[in-house]
């Protein structure tokens, strides 16, 4: 993985040719927070693809680039039907129904763990 030295910076997952998903590490993903920063957004993995760890590997290459850059934390906006997949992979919910999102935080020093 290539250290990003600022922001954005984008991580893809592929084999060989074929594109597997992506996420970006990003200044600003809300509006209504603009103190938080960096985020995790448009995280994505192509459905045929699902439900084989390469979103949370994609997760973990951010938060390990944001904390190589030197962030303390990353954040994240989920729904509400997608919070519990943040929450059971070491994210804390720090504020709900922001807009029509949730609010997460994970530690940089957690690497996701």
């Amino acid at each position: 993985m290539a250290v990003p030295n600022c922001l954005p910076s984008a991580f893809v997952a592929c084999d060989g040719p074929e594109y597997l998903g992506s996420a970006l590490l990003i200044e600003d993903d809300l509006p209504l927070r603009p103190a938080l920063t960096p985020w995790i957004a448009a995280l994505w993995v192509e459905p045929d693809f699902r439900r084989r760890g390469i979103a949370f590997r994609l997760i973990r290459s951010a938060v390990s680039a944001a904390a190589q850059i030197g962030y303390t934390d990353c954040y994240l906006n989920a729904t509400d039907e997608n919070s519990p997949y943040y929450e059971q992979r070491g994210f804390d919910r720090i504020e709900s129904a922001v807009g029509d999102v949730n609010v997460f935080r994970i530690s940089t020093g957690d690497h996701c763990a």
